[in-house]
């Protein structure tokens, strides 16, 4: 058996000193207004990879409401889910996510989020995939207001070695 989830994730821009998405470090002149580090990628693949496994979702297990969670590193968060599927008996097959943002550029960024992604989930880098894409300057995203991440992974059953 196999089981399929979908992520999403947006977040606002506000001036800043740099973003983290996927687990990298991203200079530039804006930051995320959010609870944690606000790393869109990463929310929208947690909800993926928590929705397939029927755990519910990212703000079920790390509220916004909860101050443990203020300011905290989302590879926490990834890390942690990881766990949760291991002892639920599933173990990740594979990750394919999508960032939208019209700024900062991020292709040169992609291979270090992939290897993040790849480290946090215990799987080959080859397990996961990040593309970036842009609104064509349409809609909140399009003028630079926020970044979105959208996440869909394939989880198998935990096999013995």
């Amino acid at each position: 058996m196999m089981r399929i989830g979908h992520g999403f994730d947006v977040h606002r821009l506000q001036p800043g000193d740099g973003l983290v998405i996927g687990g990298v470090r991203i200079p530039c002149a804006y930051s995320f207004v959010a609870h944690s580090d606000g790393d869109v990628a990463i929310h929208a693949l947690c909800d993926a990879l928590l929705g397939a496994a029927g755990l519910g979702d990212i703000g079920r297990h790390f509220p916004d409401t909860d101050a443990r969670w203020r300011n905290a590193d989302s590879r926490d968060f990834l890390r942690q889910v990881r766990e949760l599927l291991q002892a639920a008996g599933w173990q990740v097959g594979n990750a394919d996510l999508t960032v939208i943002a019209q700024q900062p550029r991020l292709a040169e960024h992609i291979p270090g989020m992939c290897t993040a992604l790849a480290a946090d989930l215990e799987v080959a880098v080859t397990q996961v995939n990040v593309k970036a894409t842009t609104m064509e300057k349409l809609g909140p995203v399009g003028r630079g207001e926020g970044i979105s991440a959208h996440a869909v992974a394939l989880l198998l059953p935990v096999t013995s070695s």
